[in-house]
């Protein structure tokens, strides 16, 4: 039977049989986003990746790095979600960025570009961001998931949004057809519902099985008690946004990956998972045959 290896908070636990990974799930002890890895997988993954424990998006089976300082009793329970203050997400966003500004700058440079090329076709500019805004959004969520998570992220990862392109459409007009709704009332309410539906995509991403209505149901639960702390999140980068005028935009290219970062962060701390930055070392990127 296969022998399971989790990574969480930093600390490697296992090998144990799935029955007892099971367990630990149900116990709360790891995350949706907590890393794991079996003999035979190609990667560290998150948890959520893994078809075997009824998720999705299946596994390769090439050699993976051999898991060290394995511990053989059970990870602590965790404590709900949200707990982890905003200096501190974006703490974990720079460390998680350190090394690798590169990609994130890369992505996001391609991700903008292209957005704004779209916007600005004559005549038709408006109608194709308006289809495609929500494929891209999917897609860039995509890359800054699994580059926050220490997964395998490319630059390709934005364009993989149109693979649910039904789901990232329905999410995006639903999103925008809710939020002008609530604007009509006052420009707050407004602002109040689109923090209430902004972990949708996130919650699409980590979940391909359902549709925009049910994640758009789940993002409100999660922001339940969540919106002023998301806003105060948003507003530390306020004045880091200003400071990019000045450098002519330019500034911009290293403040947006630390901005996705830092809100991919708030979403996995929400979700209950662990810092990914304390895995570091752990990570599928070195090819290490076990």
């Amino acid at each position: 039977m296969k022998q399971w290896h989790c990574a969480i908070g930093g600390k490697q636990y296992g090998p144990v049989e799935e029955s007892v990974l099971r367990q630990w799930i149900s116990e709360g002890r790891i995350g949706l986003s907590d890393m794991v890895w079996a003999e035979g997988m190609a990667e560290w993954v998150a948890l959520s990746s893994v078809p075997e424990l009824s998720f999705s998006n299946p596994l390769g089976s090439f050699a993976a790095p051999q898991p060290t300082n394995t511990e053989f009793s059970p990870p602590p329970a965790q404590s709900a979600g949200g707990q982890t203050s905003n200096a501190e997400l974006m703490t974990q966003a720079r460390a998680i960025l350190s090394g690798r500004w590169g990609l994130a700058i890369g992505t996001m440079f391609l991700y903008l570009v292209i957005t704004t090329v779209i916007s600005n076709i004559p005549y038709l500019g408006s109608i194709a961001s308006l289809v495609l805004s929500g494929p891209f959004q999917l897609g860039i969520i995509f890359f800054a998931l699994r580059f926050t998570r220490r997964q395998r992220a490319e630059l390709g990862n934005i364009f993989e949004g149109f693979q649910h392109f039904g789901r990232a459409l329905g999410a995006y007009l639903l999103q925008v057809l809710f939020v002008l709704l609530w604007s009509l009332l006052l420009i707050i309410p407004g602002i109040i519902a689109s923090l209430s539906y902004s972990q949708t995509f996130y919650i699409l991403a980590d979940n391909p099985s359902i549709g925009p209505m049910e994640a758009i149901g789940e993002s409100k639960k999660m922001m339940n008690g969540y919106k002023w702390k998301l806003f105060c999140l948003g507003f530390r980068f306020f004045g880091w946004s200003l400071l990019c005028l000045l450098t002519c935009g330019i500034g911009y290219l290293w403040l947006f990956p630390y901005m996705a970062v830092s809100f991919a962060r708030f979403y996995d701390d929400l979700r209950g998972a662990s810092n990914p930055a304390g895995v570091g070392d752990q990570t599928p990127d070195a090819h290490i045959t076990p």
